[in-house]
């Protein structure tokens, strides 16, 4: 007589837990997909056992080379800094408060860095708008963030810059201000040449930066 009963109570139990993983499952592919499309490159996404404050990409990921032209008409290269952490970024000298937020954020990390004697990363920052980015601009915009010396603002045709963009899946100025802020990544390089760490904008702190550039050179 105890037998059906039981039964059925242990069949209803098991739908419920079936029920309950499911639910986990689409919340967790939902909140993957969403942080996919906001950083506009795949494979990024955060997570403490990652150990980076930054979100991780995969290992194995290149980071397309390219060759563009710094403040100072010299030909520089990805390629060249094989063996050394890249701080790679896309801004543009008039576009405000968000270029200037990011910039302060790299020139606190490179502080932080050079106070605790560790290892400085090249620091790459490619136009996002070659319209505005004239020689007096980007001159005005990296000596008022302390950058000068430090970092190289890389230049080049619209059509490279266009491939430039493409390659790294970032949003030009051209989308308009509101959407270029929203989407202005820090992108971390390894000395091997791979993309390791993703910061966005609202994300992005010195003590993040210059952590995980540490982790990163070893």
């Amino acid at each position: 007589m105890l037998g059906p009963p039981r039964n059925a109570a242990l069949a209803a139990l098991a739908g419920l837990v079936l029920a309950g993983a499911l639910v986990v499952i689409v919340a967790s592919s939902s909140g993957s997909g969403s942080n996919a499309s906001r950083t506009g490159t795949a494979g990024a996404s955060a997570g403490p056992e990652s150990g980076f404050d930054g979100a991780p990409f995969p290992r194995g990921i290149p980071a397309p080379d390219f060759t563009l032209s710094d403040q100072y008409g010299r030909s520089v290269s990805l390629g060249e800094y094989r063996g050394r952490v890249v701080l790679l970024t896309f801004l543009y000298s008039t576009c405000g408060a968000t270029c200037v937020l990011i910039a302060q954020q790299i020139r606190g990390a490179l502080d932080e860095m050079q106070e605790a004697h560790a290892r400085l990363p090249a620091v790459l920052i490619v136009s996002a708008d070659p319209t505005a980015d004239l020689p007096a601009n980007v001159k005005r915009f990296l000596a008022g963030e302390s950058l000068t010396g430090r970092a190289q603002y890389l230049m080049g045709t619209p059509a490279q810059l266009r491939s430039v963009w493409h390659a790294y899946g970032v949003k030009p100025a051209s989308v308009g201000r509101q959407e270029f802020d929203e989407y202005a990544p820090v992108l971390l390089i390894d000395p091997a040449g791979e993309k390791r760490v993703l910061f966005e904008s609202e994300e992005l702190t010195p003590e993040g930066l210059s952590h995980d550039v540490d982790k990163l050179s070893g």
